[in-house]
C-alpha cells in the first residue's frame, strides 16, 4: 500500500517578516509557530510520516522539544522552497506510487478538516491535488506607477493554498529543475509537465503567516479553536 508522506519545507528565514528570528519559531501560544503546523499533520491518522527539511545551518530546531512519533527531519534545506523539498525528496527515497503532501510551515492553521478533504478527494487522482480558495475579491492588474492597468476577471481563479498532493515519482520529475524561478510550489512545476491538478476547496484560515500582523490574526484563530 502507498504510504502517505507530509513534508514541511522550513528553511526559510522569513525576510519579509522582518525578524531576527525565523517566523517558523515565533512564539505563538506558549510553543513556536511551526508546532502548530505539526500538530495537525502528526495528528492524522491517515499520515504516516512527517518530515521537516530544515537549513544544515539551523540553530533552532533542536532547541525544542517535539513530542511526536512519526515526526522525523532532514537538514537538506536549499535556498528555496522547490529546492528544500527536491533535496528533501531525494533523501527520502520513496516509491514513486507513495503520495507526498508538502505543507508550508508557515500555514499554522491548517485544520484537520481541509486536511481530511485533500486526502480523501486526492487519494484516487492520477495527477494529484492541492487546497485552494477560489477568488472573492475583485482583481485589479496593477502599473509599475500605481494605477490599475485592467481588471481580471475572477471566475476561474483560485489561490493556492497547501498542502498540495502529488506522488513522489511525478513530483521528483517535475522538480529535476528546482532551480527554475517558474516554480513556484509544487503545483506549478506539475504544470510544467503539462498536468492539470486537481482543486480542492480549503479554507480561508489556512494562510500562510507573512506579515507581523498575520501572527495576530494566527493566534485570535488557535485561541478560537481552543474554546
Amino acid at each position: 500500500m502507498s504510504l502517505r508522506i507530509a513534508l514541511v519545507p522550513a528553511a526559510g528565514h522569513g525576510s519579509r517578516f522582518g525578524a531576527a528570528t525565523p517566523k517558523q519559531y515565533l512564539p505563538l501560544h506558549g510553543q513556536p509557530l511551526l508546532a502548530h503546523t505539526l500538530d495537525v499533520l502528526c495528528g492524522c491518522a491517515d499520515i504516516d510520516r512527517v518530515v521537516v527539511v530544515v537549513s544544515p545551518a539551523d540553530e533552532w530546531f533542536d532547541s525544542y522539544r517535539w513530542p511526536h512519533a512519526k515526526l522525523e527531519v532532514l537538514r537538506v534545506g536549499g535556498a528555496s522552497r522547490a529546492l528544500s523539498v527536491a533535496n528533501g525528496l531525494a533523501a527520502l527515497a520513496l516509491d514513486d506510487d507513495d503520495w507526498l503532501l508538502v505543507h508550508d510551515a508557515a500555514r499554522c492553521c491548517l485544520s484537520s478538516a481541509a486536511l481530511q478533504r485533500l486526502l480523501d478527494e486526492v487519494r484516487d487522482d492520477a495527477i494529484g491535488g492541492i487546497l485552494a480558495q477560489p477568488v472573492a475579491d475583485t482583481v485589479k492588474q496593477g502599473t509599475k506607477a500605481g494605477r490599475i492597468a485592467a481588471t481580471i476577471p475572477r471566475e476561474e481563479l483560485w489561490l493556492a493554498q497547501t498542502p498540495q498532493m502529488f506522488r513522489a515519482g511525478l513530483l521528483g520529475e517535475a522538480l529535476q529543475d528546482a532551480a527554475n524561478p517558474v516554480i513556484t510550489d509544487e503545483a506549478s512545476a506539475i504544470e510544467l509537465l503539462g498536468h492539470a491538478p486537481k482543486l480542492v476547496l480549503g479554507e480561508a484560515q489556512n494562510f500562510k503567516v507573512t506579515w507581523p500582523q498575520d501572527l495576530a490574526l494566527a493566534s485570535a484563530i488557535l485561541q478560537a479553536r481552543k474554546g
